[in-house]
């Protein structure tokens, strides 16, 4: 195994009766990066965060933390990491501030010590006000972020977060984001499991793609989208005059497919490179017809979950507060 990764797993196995979770997972995470892996539900995710995590022995393979191994080490691969699974693991009757003070505690902090931290969190988290209320009295949101904090108690150096953002409302969601990237700042190397495509573009350095126990793409999330091929050229005319015009030139630059009026006043072709910009900016330049808009978008990482598995993202639930 290459030492200079801090979370590898080379052929990962896991089998659950007749059905193959794991059937041969290969991951690696470099130190200060993000790795999104993503996966129809049943995919395999949970399972393989499991075994990273010490939570369940592979059938097969083998898996590094930090250097150690996942089995003969377990115990030195839980003092390095946290983990925030999918549903929230914190002791509803404690309140917020008692349940990280139990953590810092366990994890040898000291009474003062665990109180500091367990001040920094709930501050971090916004949730100092609710610190004294028991935790049965929080929103699932509340919860989900009290969870998160809980695994920062002891500043472990890898992180695993699996669908951390599930059932947070879009402002939380994007506050818990910043909270991941303040993290791998501060040093930390991060895997994070999720079905919001958008989550894993907004912050993964690698994706992973697991289907039916399988990795079948390991990219960057600009790599991977070029799977779906091509890309889109979008154009405005200032006038609305020029739509024929322009529509024209773009269909001469285009992948073979006419431009098509996407919305009102916008005209959008495929094109086969990113070349085709620079082509079309001098066309409409010596064709003297003004722009409002242009651009040029890769496919979405929709788009490239849908040509991988065959299906669209999972529909997450319902936000809550």
């Amino acid at each position: 195994m290459t030492t200079d990764l801090v979370i590898e797993a080379e052929g990962l196995v896991k089998h659950f009766g007749s059905t193959k979770a794991l059937q041969g997972v290969d991951i690696a995470v470099e130190r200060g990066t993000i790795l999104g892996v993503l996966g129809p539900n049943g995919a395999g995710k949970t399972t393989a965060v499991r075994i990273l995590s010490t939570l369940l022995r592979p059938d097969g393979g083998q898996a590094r933390i930090a250097g150690f191994d996942v089995v003969r080490d377990a115990e030195r691969v839980r003092e390095a990491i946290g983990l925030t699974g999918q549903y929230a693991s914190v002791d509803e009757d404690l309140t917020g501030r008692q349940n990280l003070e139990l953590f810092g505690v366990l994890l040898d902090l000291g009474k003062a010590g665990a109180r500091r931290r367990a001040t920094e969190l709930l501050e971090w988290f916004d949730l100092t006000d609710a610190a004294n209320r028991a935790a049965k009295t929080y929103s699932g949101g509340m919860r989900r972020r009290l969870d998160l904090a809980a695994s920062l108690v002891g500043r472990p150096d890898v992180i695993f977060l699996d669908e951390p953002t599930t059932g947070l409302d879009p402002s939380k969601r994007e506050d818990m984001w910043n909270v991941v990237r303040t993290l791998v700042r501060d040093g930390s190397t991060v895997l994070l499991t999720t079905q919001y495509l958008e989550e894993a573009e907004a912050l993964a350095d690698q994706i992973t793609v697991i289907d039916h126990g399988v990795v079948i793409a390991h990219d960057t999330p600009e790599a991977l989208k070029r799977v779906v091929g091509g890309s889109t050229l979008e154009v405005r005319p200032s006038n609305a005059a020029d739509l024929p015009a322009a529509a024209e030139i773009l269909n001469e630059i285009s992948a073979g497919t006419p431009a098509d009026q996407i919305r009102k006043g916008v005209l959008a072709v495929p094109v086969a490179s990113d070349e085709a910009m620079t082509a079309a900016v001098a066309r409409l330049a010596a064709a003297r017809i003004p722009v409002t808009e242009l651009s040029l978008h890769l496919p979405s990482l929709d788009e490239v979950f849908f040509t991988l598995t065959g299906r669209t993202a999972v529909d997450t639930p319902e936000a809550a507060a």
